[in-house]
């Protein structure tokens, strides 16, 4: 259903570093710099057939986050779940909400952290399931 999920940034290059290491932690390859038409820059991570952005925002406003808004990665094990987490916190991000693991029945294990621009992120892995 999806194709792309794309995120503000006020600092593209804090926020490159930051996911480069967050989603290198996934299997995703170093963003892709781009230019957009309006001379914004943008950066692409593609992986596994998704496409995450982060940009300046095209309209020369400053970004902002979207209450209620989550964009979840999936992760393989509770051990890449942490990693994730770590990863994250070290480079930038906040911890946010319980600590890393299983929630209720323990048919799914969360990790939630906000980025360096406040976008709320989630890993999440459901054992017995492919990621």
């Amino acid at each position: 259903m999806l194709n792309h999920v794309m995120v503000g940034s006020q600092d593209i290059e804090r926020a490159k570093r930051f996911y480069d290491a967050v989603l290198g932690v996934l299997g995703a390859p170093e963003g892709m710099r781009n230019t957009g038409p309006g001379g914004h820059q943008r950066v692409f991570w593609r992986h596994d057939g998704n496409t995450f952005g982060i940009t300046e925002p095209i309209n020369g406003e400053a970004p902002s986050v979207s209450n209620g808004a989550t964009i979840g990665f999936k992760c393989t094990s509770p051990e890449q779940l942490q990693q994730f987490h770590d990863v994250a916190v070290a480079h930038g991000g906040t911890a946010i909400e319980d600590a890393p693991g299983p929630r209720g029945d323990g048919s799914m294990h969360l990790a939630y952290v906000r980025d360096p621009d406040g976008h709320k992120l989630c890993g999440l892995y459901r054992p017995g399931r492919k990621a």
